[in-house]
Formats: structure tokens, C-alpha cells, sequence
């Protein structure tokens, strides 16, 4: 159960890549983290916000016999978005994570707001370091702003766009069904029909034309 903080800061080092990180998270990472630490050797697996295993006894009501047992955290695999990267993250948590998630606003706000010290797991390190990284980043992009009138003209092109997929794809079904051998079946179907309907009634009338000179 024992892991040693250098192991540790050696793998979200390689994970993340040192040269990305912004300045003084690497200092942080050394000074809170200590040389040895005794975590749950699934905590590293995700983010636990202090909850681990926990020892203690049961105690029998009749004679208090007192037998050693351990509580486990409850831990769920969740999918959790992140708007900084712009896509969902799964990872294992506990419902206390969960609930510190709730309260922070999302997972993005959870780990800015906590700091080095409380991130007790290689996991929740390596998610800190690399949504700083990128916010980091994101605070110095250049934002643009439009026009209205171009506003509406993106708008309208994409509206255009979607129609034209749309049509793309319906297109694509009909061909893949076979609709449009189909169609050219069916047509040639009733041209032969109207033929042989053609061909019946000049028949008849041939008929009758025998019949009445008869």
C-alpha cells in the first residue's frame, strides 16, 4: 500500500510532459507531496477526496466479541465533463468526490480550487496538472468577436450545410436500400402493363369489327 511522492511526481511527469506544465506547478508538486505516503493502492486509480479504507471491529451483541473488519469507500465509474477539454472524462470516484464535485461546480472548478496538498492519489495529480496546463493556455488565446451581419450570415451558411447533409444522407439510404432499381422496376412494370393493355384492346376491337360484319 505504500508508494513512495518522487515515483509518483516521475509519473505525471512522463503523463502530462514536463516541459507543458505551467510555471510553479512542478514546485508545487514537490512540496506537497511527500517523499513517502501510505495511500490505497486502488485510490491511484482515481479521485477519492480523502476517503480510503478504514479499520476497526465488530463487536457481537451478546458476549461484545470484537472481530477486525475494514469499510471500503463507496467508488462508482463515473463520466464527468469537462468543458476545458471539451470532452467527458471517466474516471472512479467516491460519492463524498461527488458530492465536493457538486459543491465546486463541475470537475473543471474541483480541481483548480483544490489544492496539492488534499490531492492524495496519482490520478487526481495528474487531472490537476494537466486542466491547469490547458487553462493556462486558454487564458492567454485571443478571442475574436463578430458582427452581427456576420453572425447571421454563419448562421444561414450553417443552416445550408445541414440541409445539404441531410439530403446527403437520405440519399445515401436510398441507395443502399436499393430504391432507385427499384423505382426503374416499377417503372418498367407499367410500361409493360400499358402495352399489353394497349395490345388486349386492340384486339378486341378487331373482334368487334369481325363480329359486326358478321
Amino acid at each position: 500500500m505504500a508508494f513512495r511522492g518522487r515515483e509518483m511526481i516521475k509519473n505525471i511527469m512522463k503523463k502530462v510532459g514536463e516541459k507543458n506544465l505551467a510555471p510553479g506547478v512542478k514546485d508545487s508538486l514537490r512540496k506537497y507531496v511527500p517523499d513517502s505516503k501510505i495511500v490505497m493502492g486502488r485510490a491511484k486509480r482515481g479521485i477519492f477526496a480523502g476517503r480510503h479504507i478504514r479499520f476497526g471491529n465488530s463487536v457481537s451483541e451478546d458476549g461484545g466479541n470484537k472481530t477486525r473488519r475494514t469499510w471500503k469507500p463507496n467508488v462508482q465509474d463515473k463520466r464527468l465533463f469537462s468543458y476545458i477539454l471539451d470532452r467527458h472524462i471517466r474516471v472512479k470516484v467516491t460519492t463524498h468526490a461527488l458530492r465536493c464535485i457538486d459543491k465546486a461546480g463541475g470537475i473543471d472548478e474541483y480541481l483548480l480550487k483544490t489544492p496539492y496538498c488534499k490531492m492524495d492519489t496519482e490520478t487526481g495529480l495528474f487531472w490537476k496538472t494537466k486542466i491547469e496546463k490547458l487553462y493556462g493556455e486558454l487564458g492567454n488565446t485571443e478571442v475574436l468577436f463578430f458582427s452581427p451581419e456576420d453572425e447571421a450570415k454563419f448562421e444561414q451558411e450553417f443552416k445550408e450545410m445541414k440541409i445539404a447533409e441531410k439530403a446527403a444522407r437520405s440519399e445515401a439510404r436510398r441507395r443502399a436500400s436499393g430504391w432507385p432499381d427499384k423505382l426503374k422496376q416499377i417503372e418498367g412494370g407499367t410500361d409493360a402493363e400499358e402495352g399489353s393493355l394497349h395490345e388486349a384492346g386492340d384486339h378486341a376491337d378487331h373482334e368487334n369489327e369481325k363480329v359486326a360484319n358478321f
